[in-house]
């Protein structure tokens, strides 16, 4: 009598589940690892510092008119409403509303777009987390998260070449991408954002935010594929190790007993 052998029960289910979640855990790793460099290096600069610096570079105080004290002071509210709330933007200096009704609108939808893009940042910093935890030992990882880091650099240098041959053009589709609704388009000579933030601020910071995060995705991708091949020749040297020791024992075992 033969015994049916559930399929289920082979040793294939295991390989193909492994392999499943391998893969799986590959594309998550390649999604998550450029997500977090760019979150990463936007915090540098989307800050008081960084900000305050440049408008400092630029002229700021003579383009508005307000003391440098004054330009820093508005800028940080309208920073603070933007991480902090609540998004009313209605910073005053001497009095008078920095920001029209226009301005206003449209630094709120600001607000939307980087709070939730800083929401999936932290959400990809979770995940590349938890796969170092659950497979940090494993090659495949540091080869997906190199990968990830090395498409990043691609497109920030395709990105950055769109943006030095048409700086208007690459960030006017920026805006219209993120903000479709259309409240982006500002005079620069009567409203105060395009004034506390002008043009040579953005090229500015782009440039520098392009970089750091081109030498972010560098180290990223060189060191995780030093991590993987350090690990795919540990597990080599295992495997040749543990394949020796099973030929020396059966040859032990082969002239045992009758010597």
């Amino acid at each position: 009598m033969t015994t049916r052998r559930d399929p289920s029960s082979s040793g294939d289910a295991q390989p193909a589940y492994h392999r499943a979640a391998r893969g799986l855990g590959g594309l998550l790793a390649f999604a998550a690892t450029p997500i977090a460099i760019v979150g990463l290096a936007l915090l540098l600069f989307f800050n008081p510092l960084w900000v305050g610096f440049e408008q400092d570079r630029t002229d700021v105080a003579g383009i508005t008119g307000y003391t440098p004290a004054e330009v820093h002071a508005a800028t940080g509210a309208i920073l603070a409403d933007v991480y902090f709330g609540p998004p009313t933007f209605d910073v005053t200096v001497a009095g008078a509303p920095v920001l029209d009704p226009a301005e206003r609108s449209h630094m709120a939808d600001v607000r939307v777009v980087l709070l939730r893009f800083l929401a999936l940042v932290a959400l990809a910093l979770v995940a590349l987390v938890a796969l170092v935890a659950v497979a940090g030992r494993s090659a495949w990882l540091w080869r997906a998260a190199a990968a990830g880091a090395a498409v990043l650099a691609g497109a920030v240098v395709l990105v950055g070449a769109a943006f030095a041959i048409a700086f208007d053009q690459a960030f006017l589709a920026f805006h219209e991408l993120f903000f479709p609704q259309g409240n982006f388009e500002f005079n620069p000579l009567t409203e105060r954002l395009v004034q506390l933030f002008p043009e040579q601020f953005f090229s500015e910071t782009i440039i520098a935010l392009a970089l750091v995060v081109l030498v972010l995705a560098g180290a990223v991708a060189g060191l995780s594929l030093r991590r993987a091949r350090l690990l795919s020749t540990t597990r080599a040297a295992a495997t040749t190790g543990s394949v020796a020791a099973g030929v020396a024992g059966e040859a032990r075992s082969a002239g045992g007993p009758g010597r």
